[in-house]
């Protein structure tokens, strides 16, 4: 089956491209990144099946689909964005495309959403698959495909993502639009970062206009500073369940208590996974992601994970980038 793969960030196409070639029976004939040149090299290869991201230049992947339609009408569309709008996700597969894989979810989904494509069954990731889109009869009066979902349901109280940043300053930027934003809704932040990214943010905090000494002294904003942090539950270079259960219990019961909103929560944001990958760890790494998530599950918490993109520039990274992707309810920064 030959494949076209369609996306504006060469980090996913060579994503994409890594996870399709381990199966053999399919093989990647194009890598794409601008939505013009996507139909036209749809109309000349006339591939099989198409991985289509949305946020495409020149032409989104929505209007690339249609005209797709139209210059190579047996190749099956499979949608890839993280998009999970109601609205994009009709409109996308309003095209006749032949389903809808969320970015984030690509970890687990990617190849049976690639699957279901092949044989003419609708896909529809798990996450979204609660707005029970109806399969409409076509213009013969047949019914469409069977649609097809993830056989596992989307997370819906804990909410565990992941962002990627170029530079420090992006870091900051994302980090701080976190932080506030949990301040806002009277929440409590526990912030696990170096001191020096401490320092920036505290200074990003104050420009704009909030009073951080005050917080810290109230008790909603936590700062902790990472390497001590990892001192308290790595053992033998991995995260020690009991001793990092214990630390995330001690640490979120105690933080409400300070949290101003009517129904509070706690949020999360910290480079500690970053750290252990940077340090060349990856089991590490995912075993401590498996264990917030674990956690934000337990305590319903909002976790911001924070990443280099620097940490995933060789190709064989894209394997460890396919396995962080996949531990998250949302993926940012990666170009979509």
């Amino acid at each position: 089956m030959r494949v076209l793969v369609v996306d504006d960030n060469e980090t996913w196409r060579r994503f994409f491209s890594t996870a399709l070639q381990k199966r053999p029976e399919l093989q990647v004939i194009g890598e794409v990144s601008d939505g013009l040149e996507a139909v036209q090299q749809a109309q000349q290869l006339q591939p099989d099946l198409i991985l289509l991201d949305i946020g495409l230049p020149t032409l989104n992947g929505i209007e690339a689909a249609r005209r797709i339609r139209e210059v190579s009408p047996a190749s099956k569309i499979l949608f890839v964005s993280e998009n999970r709008s109601f609205d994009i996700l009709e409109k996308a597969l309003s095209t006749g495309a032949d389903g809808y894989v969320v970015k984030s979810d690509t970890g687990s989904e990617l190849l049976p959403g690639v699957n279901a494509a092949l044989e003419s069954k609708r896909f529809v990731s798990a996450s979204l698959a609660s707005h029970g889109l109806a399969e409409p009869d076509d213009q013969s009066g047949n019914p469409q495909p069977e649609k097809v979902v993830a056989p596992f349901p989307a997370q819906k109280k804990a909410r565990h993502e992941v962002e990627f940043y170029a530079d420090d300053p992006r870091f900051v930027d994302g980090f701080a639009r976190f932080i506030e934003a949990a301040l806002k809704a009277g929440n409590t932040v526990i912030v696990i970062a170096t001191d020096s990214h401490h320092a920036s943010l505290r200074q990003r905090l104050a420009a704009d206009g909030l009073n951080v000494a005050a917080e810290i002294e109230q008790g909603r904003y936590i700062p902790l500073n990472v390497t001590d942090t990892l001192a308290r539950f790595i053992v033998d270079d991995s995260p020690d369940p009991v001793l990092f259960r214990k630390l995330a219990a001690d640490l979120i019961t105690e933080a409400p208590r300070a949290a101003k909103g009517e129904h509070p929560r706690v949020a999360v944001c910290g480079e500690g996974v970053h750290t252990l990958l940077a340090a060349g760890n990856v089991e590490a790494t995912i075993k401590l992601e498996r264990m917030w998530h674990e956690v934000a599950s337990c305590y319903e918490l909002d976790i911001l994970c924070g990443y280099f993109q620097s940490a995933f520039s060789r190709e064989e990274s894209i394997s460890t980038l396919e396995r962080v992707c996949a531990e998250h309810s949302a993926v940012h920064g990666l170009g979509y």
